[in-house]
């Protein structure tokens, strides 16, 4: 059973920066395509950000365009979202995703269908 881990959540004020980090365990082999999505109260969970299998590849939520940047270390099973430049609307619960299953390795994915095993989330809270 997969299983993803995130932490580097907190409070952080305004124009800050954090970087979240997720850890999977439980897979024995294979590299896949992962995600960083967000949800704030009564709304349904955003893409923000995805890498594609090869790493070569990175796409982002026009939002977030600039700010932020995904990346991933193959070796440690973890990917990374670092977050600059932190605005209040930025505030919500991010979830890493993993797609869990093989794609081209160039391709990156933004649908929530895409991806077959989420983390349980971590709170990002942008506030003076």
């Amino acid at each position: 059973q997969v299983q993803l881990i995130e932490s580097g959540g907190g409070l952080v004020q305004p124009g800050g920066s954090l970087r979240l980090s997720c850890t999977s365990s439980g897979r024995a082999s294979g590299i896949y395509a992962l995600g960083w999505f967000r949800r704030t109260p009564g709304t349904e969970r955003e893409f923000v950000a995805g890498i594609s299998r090869s790493g070569g590849n990175t796409g982002y939520a026009d939002s977030v365009k600039g700010r932020f940047t995904i990346s991933r270390d193959v070796a440690k099973n973890t990917a990374y979202l670092q977050m600059n430049s932190l605005k209040p609307e930025d505030t919500a619960v991010y979830y890493c995703a993993d797609r869990g299953a093989w794609s081209p390795s160039g391709n990156v994915y933004r649908r929530l269908s895409d991806y077959g095993y989420w983390g349980q989330g971590t709170q990002v809270t942008v506030s003076s």
